[in-house]
């Protein structure tokens, strides 16, 4: 099941003492025999994760060295190296401040485009979600409560029954997709 499906939960424990290459490295493991060594292929796929993600200066790092962004690069770099064509990943952007998180939205686009990867991901941020992702699935209590192109979920009406939020919805006017605005209680306009 490893070889087909890539799988970085939300909060993944970093084993101690291990530096980024190492970490990298673990997603080469479903393809490893009992017996086997390395092959160059491994080593080729590793590299290939670090390079995309932009972390090959930081391989001899511990990974307790770098920044909250840095490290979730390296975690979603393990992910590639398994070179499954469906990726899973839960909030692979919470915790990190705005830059990161568009900065690893970005290299999952270019993960998409580059090699048709398919990635199914939990985003808690409404207006990331409708940058960046091509169907959404909007739940509530667990229930599917709509699914579709962000341009036909998200409506005013959608966001009021599934998170009790007043809103308006624009165009975003950098992606041209819907652009929440919350309404709150001290900024209605009379």
């Amino acid at each position: 099941m490893a070889r087909i499906l890539g799988l970085l939960p939300q909060s993944p424990v970093v084993p101690d003492g291990i530096t980024v290459a190492d970490l990298v490295g673990r997603g080469r493991f479903p393809h490893q025999s009992l017996f086997s060594g390395w092959s160059k292929k491994d080593y080729e796929a590793v590299e290939e994760a670090m390079e995309f993600m932009n972390i090959t200066e930081f391989a001899d790092y511990d990974i307790d060295e770098l920044s909250g962004g840095q490290r979730q690069r390296v975690w979603i770099a393990m992910a590639l190296a398994q070179q499954t064509d469906i990726l899973f990943l839960d909030e692979p952007t919470t915790f990190l401040d705005i830059t990161y998180q568009v900065e690893i939205l970005d290299l999952l686009t270019n993960l998409n485009r580059k090699y048709n990867t398919t990635i199914v991901m939990v985003l808690h941020d409404i207006n990331l979600s409708a940058r960046y992702a091509d169907h959404l699935f909007a739940v509530k209590e667990g229930q599917l409560v709509a699914e579709g192109k962000p341009t036909e979920v998200l409506t005013s009406e959608l966001v009021k029954s599934v998170f009790d939020l007043n809103c308006v919805v624009i165009s975003d006017p950098i992606s041209d997709t819907p652009l929440i605005i919350p309404k709150g209680r001290y900024h209605v306009k009379d």
